[in-house]
C-alpha cells in the first residue's frame, strides 16, 4: 500500500517543534511492508490543507494526517475536513464525558473549548484516545483512507498501535500480528556498536526480522520487529536472537522496553538492600535528580553533596588540599577521594562522583571541554573512568549521570 503524510503546525515550519511524528510514522508503515511515497508539513490554514488532501490522493491509498485537533482556534483540522467529506460535526456525549473525566481526575478547570474536542465529523469512524483529549478520525472517500490523528507524539503513538496498524492489518486480510522488541544498551556509539554486532543483525534478516537503531545521548535502542501468525511463537524468535546478543555485549545491554538507567539501578539495590549517595561537581545535581526520580527510592538513596567548589571538597568530602593542587579537581586522584569522601560521610554502601568540565567554556589543552572523571566507592574499593565527551553542556551533563550510574549497575551486578 501506498501511503502519505502530512504534518500540520505552523510550530513545524518556524523550527519551534521537530517534526518526529513523520519519522516515527515512516518508520511503522515499512516495518508492515507499505510504501511512503509523499510527506508534507503545511501551515494550520484550511487551502494547505485541502489542497494537500487533493495532492496526496491521487499519489496514495493511505494518508495520515497529524496535527490540529487542539482546544485552540488555529486548529482547524476538524472544520478542513468536514469540508472536505461534505460531513458536520456533531458531539459525541461518551467522548465528553471521559473528557470531563480526564480533567476532574486531574483537579483541572475544564472550558467549554476543551468540551467542544467531542465535536466529532459524522462522516468519520472514532479512534478513540487513551492518552489525551483530542481522539484520532478514521475517514474513507473514493477507496482511499485517510485517518487524521493528534500531533501530540505520545497520544498519536497510542492510536497508531492500539487501533490504526491492527486495523490496517485486518482490512487487508493480514491475520499478522507485528511485535516489537527494544533493547538498551549504554557504553558504545552507534556505528561501533553496529560494528561490533554486526555477525548477528546479519542472522536477523535470515528469520524477516528487522532492526532500527535508535540512538539518543547516551544510548543506543535496539528495536526489533516481525510479523507473525502467533503472538507467543513470534516473541520466541525475537528473544532468541536476544539472548544471543546478550553473550556479545553483556555490559553495554542494561534493560528492555521502556526500562530506565535509574529504574534498573534502584531494582539492584533494592533488592540487595545496599544503599548510594552522590558527591558532583560538573553534574551539579543531575545524578541524584535522576536516582530520586524511581518511586520509592528513599529505600537506598541517603543524599547527595554537590561539591562545586574546590573549598567544599576539602571541608565536606576531605579531598586533599595537596591532591587539589598537585592533579587539579578535574582527574582521577580528586573524584576517586570523592567517592571514599561522600561513601563514609553518609554512611552507604555505595558512593558516586563527578568532576569534570562540562563547557562549553572551561577548557584548556591539557584538559579540554568535555574532560570528565567518574567513580564509584564501594565494599570492594575504588573505580574510576575518564570520558572523553563533546561540548554540550547539556549533554555531558546527561550522559556523565548515565555512565556513573551504569558503574554502579556493573558493580552491583558483580557483587
Amino acid at each position: 500500500m501506498d501511503c502519505a503524510l502530512i504534518s500540520i503546525g505552523d510550530e513545524l515550519l518556524i523550527g519551534q517543534t521537530v517534526n518526529t511524528n513523520a519519522a516515527w510514522l515512516g518508520e511503522q508503515l515499512n516495518l508492515m511492508g507499505y510504501k511512503v511515497v509523499a510527506g508534507v508539513v503545511i501551515p494550520d490554514d484550511e487551502n494547505a490543507i485541502l489542497n494537500a488532501l487533493d495532492e496526496l490522493s491521487i499519489k496514495a491509498d493511505l494518508i495520515i494526517i497529524t496535527g490540529g485537533l487542539g482546544p485552540t482556534k488555529d486548529d482547524i483540522t476538524k472544520h478542513t475536513l468536514c469540508n472536505y467529506f461534505d460531513t458536520k460535526l456533531e458531539r459525541n456525549l461518551v467522548i465528553e464525558q471521559q473528557i470531563v473525566d480526564y480533567f476532574n481526575s486531574r483537579q483541572l478547570p475544564i472550558l467549554q473549548t476543551n468540551k467542544d474536542q467531542a465535536l466529532i465529523p459524522s462522516a468519520c469512524e472514532l479512534l478513540p484516545n487513551s492518552r489525551g483529549t483530542a481522539s484520532g478520525m478514521w475517514f474513507e472517500k473514493d477507496e482511499k483512507i485517510f485517518i487524521s490523528l493528534p500531533g501530540v507524539p505520545y497520544e498519536m503513538k497510542g492510536i497508531i498501535t492500539e487501533i490504526v496498524i491492527p486495523k490496517l492489518l485486518k482490512r487487508s486480510n493480514d491475520d499478522r500480528i507485528l511485535v516489537h522488541k527494544t533493547i538498551r544498551t549504554h557504553g558504545m556509539g552507534e556505528s561501533f556498536l553496529a560494528e561490533v554486532i554486526k555477525n548477528w543483525e546479519d542472522k536477523l534478516s535470515h528469520d524477516d526480522i528487522k532492526l532500527a537503531y535508535l540512538p539518543s545521548p547516551g544510548i543506543v535502542k535496539l528495536r526489533l520487529s516481525l510479523l507473525g501468525k502467533n503472538q507467543k511463537a513470534t516473541i520466541l524468535k525475537l528473544e532468541g536472537h536476544i539472548q544471543h546478543l546478550q553473550k556479545i555485549i553483556p555490559n553495554q545491554i542494561y534493560g528492555y522496553e521502556d526500562d530506565t538507567m535509574e529504574g534498573v539501578v534502584g531494582q539492584l539495590l533494592s533488592e540487595k538492600n545496599e544503599t548510594v549517595s552522590t558527591a558532583e561537581s560538573c553534574t551539579g545535581g543531575a545524578v541524584a535528580k535522576m536516582i530520586t526520580s524511581v518511586s520509592g527510592s528513599s529505600a537506598y538513596f541517603e543524599g547527595s553533596i554537590i561539591s562545586y567548589s574546590n573549598q567544599i571538597k576539602i571541608n565536606q568530602l576531605q579531598v586533599e588540599e595537596k591532591t587539589l593542587n598537585e592533579y587539579g579537581a578535574v582527574s582521577q586522584q580528586v573524584v576517586e577521594q570523592m567517592a571514599i569522601g561522600v561513601r563514609r560521610n553518609l554512611n552507604t554502601q555505595y558512593g558516586l562522583a563527578t568532576s569534570g568540565i562540562a563547557g562549553p567554556t572551561g577548557g584548556t589543552p591539557e584538559k579540554p571541554v568535555g574532560t570528565i572523571w567518574i567513580a564509584t566507592a564501594g565494599p570492594n574499593g575504588v573505580k574510576s573512568k575518564k570520558l572523553n565527551l563533546g561540548y554540550s553542556r547539556e549533554r555531558n551533563i546527561h550522559v556523565t549521570s548515565l555512565s556513573v550510574l551504569n558503574m554502579l549497575r556493573l558493580e552491583l551486578l558483580q557483587n
